[in-house]
């Protein structure tokens, strides 16, 4: 193997370990925060972030070719597929959590509209 070879293994495992690290801190998250809305964004941004981090790894392990075009493929489906359905998720629970008010001082209303608006407090 050759001086390329290995600066390309080295910065591929690199890069992996730090996806394998954005999950260690993801699952921290999921099972030390009290509410649901906490530990679905824990969840959300830590698979959007680990995923997209460590297939860029694997990106660099495989080199330029085709398989790389569909992981960046991969990498931008999940960049904009993701945060939406987290969002939507958050949404629902939102609206269909009737003790929403035990872990938030907020008022949630619901607008003639359906829209949920929020008067003060913030969210423990």
């Amino acid at each position: 193997m050759g001086v390329i070879e290995w600066v390309r293994f080295l910065t591929g495992a690199m890069v992996l370990l730090c996806g394998l690290a954005i999950f260690v801190v993801e699952i921290f998250g999921i099972f030390h925060m009290r509410y649901v809305l906490n530990r679905m964004h824990a969840a959300a941004m830590g698979d959007t972030l680990g995923i997209s981090i460590s297939l860029v790894g694997l990106m660099i392990f495989s080199g330029f070719n085709f398989t790389t075009l569909k992981m960046v493929l991969i990498v931008v489906f999940l960049w904009l597929a993701s945060p939406v359905s987290s969002h939507l998720i958050a949404r629902l629970e939102v609206t269909t959590n009737r003790k929403l008010g035990e872990f938030c001082e907020e008022d949630m209303i619901l607008t003639k509209e359906g829209e949920l608006t929020k008067r003060g407090g913030e969210c423990r």
